[in-house]
């Protein structure tokens, strides 16, 4: 964007917060959701819409005497030059007072430029690569961060006797961070790493990398892939080519093992290990609540870690605009999100006042078959995780 376009933004930015304003005079406050809709991770917006819609069910349209009004843009995929465009539009056309949704990191971050030059918060739901929250300071983030996952399970791992490792992840933000945090906990805990491979973030066929693995002498594999369609496709590749967990140690961030991967691998997959922040079968009365409540939507479809931070970002944005009164400039509202704490699907969960991102409960789980379904099972847990890509920048700073 040259100058003279920067500047005309600017100024439409500026008039759209101004009849924004007047408008939280009236009745309504508009959150404008941006996911991929359509396109291949379409099933990745259903779930996270799917939380959304569930806690309005639950908890009603109306907060602080004011209606929320949803407003919902297509992406269709990776696209952060359509986001970008539609968080613009949405301020600018629409006049929305908090941007929200985001499954995939690149979007997120283009939606954060304009979250900053807006000063329009933004609520972020999946999105995971760590450095989202500091690209605007009125974004606040619900779900997780991948070292926030990875660092924790990488020492766990070498600490359970497993002394080698060949790291698969995608090449992408995200799959940079599962690998860096999980090598670099795994070998100051006395591990070795004997290779690694960044793979195509849209490929479906892993089984040139697998076979890599099988191949390198390792004693495990740790993989990171996106939630959607990979998942079963790696786990197949698994399969096929004999390196299951009665042979090999497969390890992971938890989309690894999400429904539609077990369903793929039935009993094979029986053993793997991951490490995740949610899954439909952790034990709380509120959990229970919320996945009988998703499955009655969803014609008995388990909820995902995508429907659980829909859940929770309507949460924040509800308890936030109680707080602000109804207020929905940008200061006033993440003033409110830091430091706020409540119970999630997922167990007790607090936004950290410094960074604006999640702290929450990390849990291992192995897969097992239990009353005749294979399932995660959670075997272990660290509590209280900070992202430990800016607690280690706060300690350089």
């Amino acid at each position: 964007m040259n100058t003279r376009m920067r500047l005309l933004f600017l100024g439409a930015l500026l008039a759209a917060a101004t009849a924004t304003t007047a408008g939280n005079a009236q009745d309504t406050i508009k959150v404008g959701v941006i996911l991929p809709f359509s396109g291949t991770l379409s099933d990745t917006a259903t779930q996270m819409d799917g939380g959304i819609k569930l806690y309005q069910k639950l908890h009603g349209d109306r907060v602080a005497g004011k209606k929320i009004e949803l407003v919902r843009r297509d992406t269709g995929g990776i696209a952060p030059d359509v986001a970008k465009r539609l968080a613009q539009e949405l301020i600018v056309r629409e006049g929305v007072d908090v941007l929200t949704g985001f499954v995939l990191t690149p979007n997120a971050l283009a939606a954060a430029d304009v979250s900053s030059q807006a000063k329009k918060p933004l609520v972020i739901m999946n999105a995971a690569t760590s450095i989202i929250t500091t690209k605007s300071p009125y974004s606040v983030r619900v779900s997780m961060t991948l070292p926030q996952i990875n660092a924790p399970f990488g020492q766990w791992a070498a600490k359970q006797g497993i002394k080698s490792v060949y790291t698969l992840v995608a090449d992408y933000g995200p799959g940079h961070d599962a690998e860096q945090a999980f090598i670099k906990t795994f070998k100051a805990a006395g591990g070795e790493v004997l290779g690694s491979i960044r793979m195509p973030v849209a490929t479906i066929d892993f089984s040139a990398f697998v076979q890599k693995a099988s191949d390198s002498g390792a004693q495990s594999v740790f993989i990171f892939i996106p939630a959607g369609p990979q998942p079963a496709a790696i786990m197949k590749n698994l399969v096929d080519r004999g390196i299951t967990p009665d042979k090999f140690k497969i390890l992971g961030s938890g989309e690894l093992t999400d429904d539609s991967a077990l369903k793929g691998a039935g009993n094979a997959a029986v053993g793997v290990l991951t490490a995740y922040h949610y899954d439909h079968t952790h034990k709380s009365a509120l959990n229970d609540k919320f996945v009988k409540a998703f499955r009655q939507d969803h014609n008995g479809e388990n909820p995902n870690l995508l429907a659980v931070g829909g859940y929770d970002g309507m949460h924040l944005i509800y308890e936030a605009l109680k707080k602000t009164g109804g207020k929905t400039d940008a200061e006033s509202f993440i003033a409110a999100a830091k430091g706020m704490k409540w119970e999630s699907p997922r167990g007790f969960i607090e936004i950290d006042p410094e960074t604006r991102d999640i702290v929450q409960t990390i849990y291992i789980r192995r897969v097992e078959k239990v009353d005749g379904r294979i399932q995660n099972v959670e075997i272990d847990k660290v509590d209280n995780v900070k992202d430990p890509v800016k607690e280690e920048m706060k300690k350089k700073n």
